[in-house]
């Protein structure tokens, strides 16, 4: 356990954690909503330091990254807990359950990374379940990994607050940022969080490492077209070349209702395209996640599940018309 960063000392020696935007008040004995992180007389402290639940080497395209070094692998890493309650959680039993964990110290996880590079990885991936949360051990995990020229990655929900995501950003290379609505109203309903912040971290984010969004669509919560049609608007306001990642839903943790079906994913996918130039569709098969380049359309990138073929760039330009092509092989 170590003491955890960003947090008031209040009377009665209660504390006010101001790493994410619930900004819980914790009595002493008590945790933070996130589970993550307790109040010990008056001390917050980070109480899944360097607690290890889920290690695996993963595709690059697992996380989802389609144009961050495609066709690599990353070691993967996760903890216990998560900062928002959604219902339809995809990996609940990490996110809200109690899972073994295993002690793996920042320098322990660098030596697993500088190994793992016999396996083609680049470097590690915070992911699983929520990295804000593991705070303290990613930033000084990822202070480590960056003076070994080894990637960072998170997979986050992107509820943070401002300024430990500007302390944590520049060890980050990119991020997959799960927008779950876009609506305020559906956040709150779906998980208890906000909109508003989601949206100030993808928009922080942009510029300063490669940013790729995903966003599980459900059947009759957040599969509105016109919805779908607002949150790439707004990405292509960032940057029309952002790649956006629209994924199936299944039943899984409360939430019983139906997959959603493949006619939904692929309206949705042509509504996003209407504002940005790359729009996949996650957990369907049979589906085409190739890349083209967005000036002639040629292939750039096949793509068949985890199996990845870079065929139509050169020197990170598209072979056909010679784009710049760049940020899709970054």
């Amino acid at each position: 356990m170590k003491e955890a960063m960003y947090y008031q000392v209040l009377e009665d020696e209660r504390v006010r954690c101001w790493l994410c935007p619930h900004h819980c008040l914790i009595k002493p004995g008590n945790n933070g909503l996130c589970r993550s992180r307790t109040n010990e007389n008056g001390k917050l402290i980070a109480c899944n330091y360097a607690q290890v639940a889920s290690l695996a080497l993963d595709p690059i395209e697992k996380k989802p990254l389609y144009h961050f070094h495609p066709g690599r692998n990353i070691l993967s890493a996760g903890t216990f807990g998560c900062n928002l309650f959604c219902a339809f959680c995809q990996n609940y039993l990490l996110a809200h359950g109690n899972p073994e964990t295993h002690i793996i110290e920042p320098g322990q996880m660098l030596e697993l990374a500088e190994k793992s590079r016999n396996q083609d990885s680049i470097g590690v991936a915070f992911t699983y379940n929520e990295p804000v949360i593991w705070y303290e051990y990613v930033l000084d995990t990822a202070v480590l990994l960056k003076e070994k020229d080894l990637k960072v990655v998170l997979v986050s929900n992107g509820y943070i607050e401002k300024e430990p995501l500007q302390q944590l950003l520049p060890y980050v290379d990119a991020m997959n940022i799960d927008v779950k609505a876009f609506t305020e109203d559906l956040y709150k309903k779906l998980c208890k969080a906000g909109l508003r912040q989601v949206m100030d971290t993808v928009e922080q984010a942009a510029g300063h490492c490669h940013l790729e969004i995903t966003s599980l669509i459900i059947p009759g919560e957040n599969d509105s077209l016109e919805e779908i049609r607002d949150m790439a608007r707004w990405l292509a306001g960032i940057d029309p070349a952002i790649p956006l990642h629209l994924s199936r839903y299944h039943p899984a943790y409360k939430f019983e209702r139906e997959a959603t079906p493949p006619r939904t994913l692929e309206q949705a996918r042509e509504a996003a395209r209407e504002h940005l130039k790359h729009v996949f569709v996650g957990n369907l098969t049979g589906t085409d996640n190739n890349s083209y380049c967005s000036e002639c359309e040629a292939l750039l990138i096949r793509r068949e599940g985890y199996f990845t073929q870079i065929i139509g760039l050169a020197e990170g330009k598209c072979k056909a018309c010679g784009r710049n092509a760049s940020s899709i092989v970054s």
